[in-house]
């Protein structure tokens, strides 16, 4: 594998791209661990999937805001690498898959040219930062939360602190108190307020889904705007800290704050301000609060032919917008998945007669915004010839569905397959109801909510049955779960589990019973818990029954083969390797960074490259020691124990005093340059208690 050159500009991010094609190589000659290679490629947006051999890119679009020439250039970029079909993720994001490995660092390089980046949209970091969006179109919003979510989006990208955490780390901004951006499923959310005149927000902190999903706790009714990144920056100081390293099913911040308390987190947070790089953080929206701008002001005039289905387009995929005049167009995208030149048109659409912007939902659908009124009709047709008039935007006919087995390595089951047999289902049978009921449902392929099937009215998750000696693809039912408002919300029921192939049928057993027996305007969530879960069990427990299964309940949806329960491969391992001077070399670079930003002034990231290399040596000493090393926290302990107090190592005080400096000081040029030496010093102790170690073993 040659050398890559890069044209990109600038310095930092053409720096990134030569860092992935160099580990890259030097992956493939052995050099790097498999764990520590995926690490740095999952956080530049390159994900293993199911299919040995090909990548997964992502690309992070924060809280979905996409320009035409940016959509024009991931068309460009999904048909050079990939097979041109593109995925609206339930974070925002674009996916493109079947890319070669080899060639992730020139496809990044040609989407920075128009401003879009790979990096921290997978691996353990702050991953894409979502939402509404409606935000700053709203009618009921206080205020438009895209400045600050954009804020803090720059703000953490290639932040030392939130590169190598236990886990990943989302954050949500709802512009109203309908949350359509889930903040309370969200490490971080913010709903937007105003309180004696000053913005700001009410926090809630350390939700999830997930096999045990848990609903955040209100950390702050409100927070000043410009607190917001600061109290960020300390809550991920200390949950890089103390998040569980070891045991990745309990690495996710709220189990972090379920076995601390939140008191006590808190508490954690507020002995960080010290060392934060700033107290607060004043963020600028004039750049948001522009006009509209409008490159072609002819109004299209246009006959609408099917006047029936147009009426029912705009009930229920046109929104009137706050800005006068003004409305933005929800386009159903079913599953997510649209390919390269329909969103080429769909550029030239947006640039020439809207305001050249629309945004990527949590939904996974498109939102065209700034559309004046008399354009309706002529985006209706246009719209339309792209396939892309369908009504039924965040209706009932529009499901969420996860990749699943299509290409996720921890896919059990069919998501994609099941979700279009399920839309047909409604589409053919229950049209009455896409236009009135806002009944949400969401698929997931396996336990880990990708799809966030366990906070809808209607869930379904993939699962394995058996029968007899044989396993067939089956679907876990889970009803009631929904938005409740101001960052509330409701987890759906577990009901029962039965073949996949019955999903149908028990679909129309749930829409007809809601049907006949709902009270009038009565919502699902709330029928559903009149009714309760014994109710819905009774009503659907013959189809669990799997003693008496056909050929076809073998046969997963979307596929022709019997099912076999499989995970994808991932890459090889390569040669073997000494992970703890692998530790050490790591080090080496964290404390390049260290240096790299002390000469560019950034203090702050100066003293936290200096912090992460004195805890990767430590935690190198340790393996080498067969220690536990399941957090930052239970690292600088253990050191103390195994190494200090032992007199193995030698420091001035104990390794905690000595770490923790970090926590005593400003971040100055003096402490930043005072401890890059300590870094140094340190790192250079240690190498040479190994070495005379392994002399002497």
């Amino acid at each position: 594998m040659q050398s890559f050159r890069t044209e990109i500009e600038n310095p930092i991010v053409g720096k990134d791209i030569i860092e992935l094609a160099e580990k890259i190589r030097q992956f493939k000659e052995g050099k790097v661990d498999e764990e520590k290679f995926r690490s740095l490629r999952l956080a530049r947006g390159v994900y293993g999937q199911r299919q040995h051999g090909v990548q997964m890119i992502r690309i992070k679009l924060p809280y979905g805001k996409v320009t035409s020439a940016q959509l024009h250039r991931i068309a460009d970029v999904a048909d050079e690498y990939s097979t041109g079909r593109l995925h609206i993720t339930t974070r925002q994001d674009i996916q493109i898959h079947y890319v070669s490995l080899d060639r992730t660092p020139e496809l990044w390089e040609q989407l920075e040219k128009d401003d879009i980046t790979l990096r921290e949209a997978c691996g353990n970091t702050v991953r894409n930062i979502t939402a509404s969006e409606t935000a700053g179109i709203d009618i009921d919003e206080p205020f438009d939360v895209s400045p600050y979510a954009d804020a803090t989006f720059k703000f953490f990208l290639r932040n030392p602190i939130s590169q190598e955490m236990g886990r990943k780390f989302k954050i949500a901004f709802s512009a109203t108190d309908k949350d359509i951006a889930l903040t309370y499923i969200h490490d971080l959310g913010f709903i937007a307020k105003i309180k004696n005149g000053v913005r700001g927000f009410k926090v809630l902190l350390a939700g999830g889904l997930g096999s045990q999903p848990r609903h955040a706790d209100v950390l702050y009714e409100f927070l000043a705007s410009d607190e917001i990144i600061p109290l960020t920056e300390g809550v991920l100081r200390v949950f890089d800290r103390y998040g569980e390293r070891a045991k990745r099913g309990k690495a996710r911040m709220k189990f972090l704050v379920k076995d601390v308390g939140l008191e006590a987190f808190a508490k954690l947070v507020d002995a960080e301000r010290k060392a934060l790089s700033q107290t607060k953080v004043v963020i600028d929206t004039t750049e948001f609060e522009v006009q509209p701008i409008f490159q072609n002001n002819t109004i299209k005039e246009v006959s609408i032919d099917d006047k029936k289905a147009y009426e029912a387009w705009e009930k229920t995929n046109v929104i009137p917008q706050k800005q006068k005049g003004l409305f933005a167009i929800g386009i159903r995208v079913p599953l997510g998945d649209f390919y390269t030149a329909k969103a080429r048109l769909l550029g030239d659409l947006i640039k020439k007669y809207a305001a050249d912007e629309l945004r990527f939902t949590l939904r996974q659908n498109i939102l065209i915004r700034h559309v004046r009124e008399a354009l309706l009709p002529f985006f209706y047709q246009e719209l339309n010839k792209l396939g892309f008039a369908k009504s039924g935007y965040n209706k009932l006919v529009d499901i969420t569905a996860c990749p699943g087995t299509d290409t996720c390595n921890l896919g059990i089951a069919s998501s994609t397959g099941i979700a279009r047999e399920l839309e047909k289902v409604i589409a053919e049978e229950y049209q009455e109801l896409i236009t009135t009921k806002d009944i949400t449902i969401k698929i997931s392929g396996c336990m880990n909510a990708c799809g966030q099937h366990n906070m809808a009215e209607i869930g379904f998750q993939g699962m394995t049955i058996k029968s007899g000696n044989l396993v067939a693809p089956a679907l876990q039912i889970l009803l009631g779960g929904g938005i409740l408002g101001a960052g509330n919300g409701r987890f759906a029921d577990k009901v029962l589990k039965i073949p996949s192939k019955r999903g149908p049928i028990a679909l129309r057993d749930i829409l007809d019973d809601f049907k006949t027996n709902s009270i009038v305007d009565e919502t699902f969530l709330t029928y559903y818990e009149r009714q309760g879960k014994r109710y819905f069990y009774d009503l659907l427990k013959r189809l669990s029954d799997s003693k008496n299964l056909s050929e076809a309940d073998f046969v997963d949806w979307g596929h022709e083969k019997p099912y076999i329960k499989a995970v994808g491969i991932g890459e090889c391992a390569g040669v073997v390797i000494d992970l703890i001077e692998t530790l050490f070399l790591e080090s080496e670079e964290k404390i390049e960074n260290a240096s790299e930003a002390f000469r560019n002034q950034l203090y702050s990231d100066s003293i936290y490259h200096s912090y992460a290399a004195i805890l990767n040596s430590a935690k190198a000493l340790l393996l080498s020691a067969e220690q536990k090393t399941n957090s930052h926290a239970t690292i600088i302990n253990q050191f103390d124990e195994v190494f200090v107090e032992t007199k193995k190592i030698i420091l001035p005080d104990t390794f905690k005093t000595f770490i923790y400096q970090i926590q005593k000081n400003t971040p100055t040029a003096t402490f930043a340059e005072r401890y890059l030496r300590d870094a140094v010093w340190f790192l250079q102790q240690l190498k040479t208690y190994r070495k005379e170690e392994r002399t002497h073993a």
